[in-house]
């Protein structure tokens, strides 16, 4: 049968509730679990996605005789909030000739700068192409943003192959934008000894005094899981999460329930970590890990000890992922301070589609300008990696 007469039928939901967990679930590669059901919904259930935060879920999914073929996480915003991908300069350009740049349509996990996917395909799917399927997406999303009155559409962290399947459909009135992270990467490392070995003389020597110091004042971890993490570890360790937020004038978003549901329905994907001292918990750190990529997310402490940040999210999560066997450490957003620490900068693409585009030589130079300087700041960044010899990345 030709794809022109294959009948699809696509809904907008307004709930992940409204979607069979089954079948959203079985579309997702690597289990990642940002995008697995449970994590969208334990958001919605526990108010962490709302009108109040300026994240409203509009979900698609396309199915094909009563099965679901492919879906999209896309939710409508009024804000910026929790993107981290940074458009105010758009804003106020769309607000100076009188134009509204929200409501906008954004396809992403709230809150989680992490790259994954952002089109779930079926890859068993024979009697459609995938690109097809993803130029169906794409579609619908331009489709809500006119109907809806909205200013543009943003697909922010897909994962490099989606990303390099979007560019490649050279769709008009798209941008593409630029940004750099900075990922920890295996070279199939057996200890993290493995892994100071393979850095330069002066860095392992940091590193190892920076560890020192932290046993020094009698600090010891546990590392725990949605299995072995008490009701009473949650409880510190969202009170850690609200007072770094608020402590940093912004709004936290997550909350205790949120917490405790995530732990139970994706117990095995949690690694929860937390920093004690004399039987009392000082500092935490929720990472959470897929089949090959650990995530690292939220941090927060009881009194700042020096070099407790490295150790508890960036130590404890690289020696974590060597145990483990996984590939990648996505330690968040931001932070070159990271570089001394193992990690290597990664260039990150996001993907923009705008209706009406009332400067369109002027946002083509944005783009062109912004991907310069995002090069020459990746460089510049490689050229002070700690690595005796530059490491393989995936």
């Amino acid at each position: 049968m030709p794809e022109s007469d294959i009948q699809l039928s696509l809904q907008v939901h307004s709930s992940m509730q409204t979607i069979d967990k089954n079948q959203w679930d079985r579309l997702i590669r690597d289990n990642t679990p940002f995008l697995k059901h449970a994590f969208l919904s334990a958001m919605e259930t526990h108010g962490c996605v709302s009108d109040r935060f300026g994240w409203i879920p509009h979900h698609i999914t396309l199915s094909y005789q009563d099965k679901i073929i492919a879906g999209m996480p896309l939710y409508e915003k009024h804000n910026n909030y929790g993107e981290f991908v940074f458009d105010q300069a758009w804003e106020q350009a769309w607000h100076q000739v009188g134009l509204s740049y929200y409501p906008k349509l954004v396809s992403a996990v709230p809150y989680t700068p992490a790259q994954g996917q952002r089109f779930l395909i079926d890859a068993e799917v024979d009697f459609i192409s995938q690109e097809k399927l993803l130029d169906t997406l794409i579609q619908a999303t331009q489709s809500l943003a006119t109907e809806w009155d909205m200013s543009s559409v943003h697909i922010l962290f897909a994962e490099t192959d989606q990303q390099h399947q979007i560019e490649e459909l050279a769709l008009p009135d798209f941008y593409f934008r630029h940004d750099c992270q900075f990922h920890w990467f295996n070279q199939e490392f057996e200890t993290f000894n493995d892994f100071l070995a393979s850095l330069k003389r002066k860095k392992r020597k940091n590193i190892k005094q920076e560890r020192q110091s932290i046993l020094n004042n009698g600090i010891t971890f546990r590392v725990l899981n949605g299995h072995t993490a008490t009701d009473q570890d949650w409880e510190i360790f969202d009170f850690f999460y609200q007072k770094t937020f608020i402590e940093k004038w912004s709004t936290p978003t997550f909350n205790l329930g949120f917490f405790k549901a995530i732990a139970k329905a994706l117990p095995d994907q949690i690694v929860l970590v937390l920093a004690d001292r004399e039987n009392e918990c000082i500092a935490g750190a929720l990472m959470f890990e897929s089949d090959t990529v650990l995530y690292g997310r939220h941090w927060g402490c009881a009194e700042n000890i020096k070099h407790l940040h490295f150790e508890t999210c960036f130590y404890q999560g690289i020696d974590y992922a060597i145990k483990k066997g996984l590939r990648v450490f996505e330690p968040g957003a931001g932070g070159e301070h990271k570089i001394a620490r193992g990690f290597v900068p990664v260039k990150m693409r996001s993907t923009h589609w705008v209706k009406d585009n009332p400067f369109p030589e002027g946002l083509a130079n944005f783009i062109r300008q912004e991907r310069q300087m995002i090069d020459d700041y990746a460089d510049d960044c490689l050229a002070h990696i700690p690595y005796q010899t530059r490491p393989k990345t995936f």
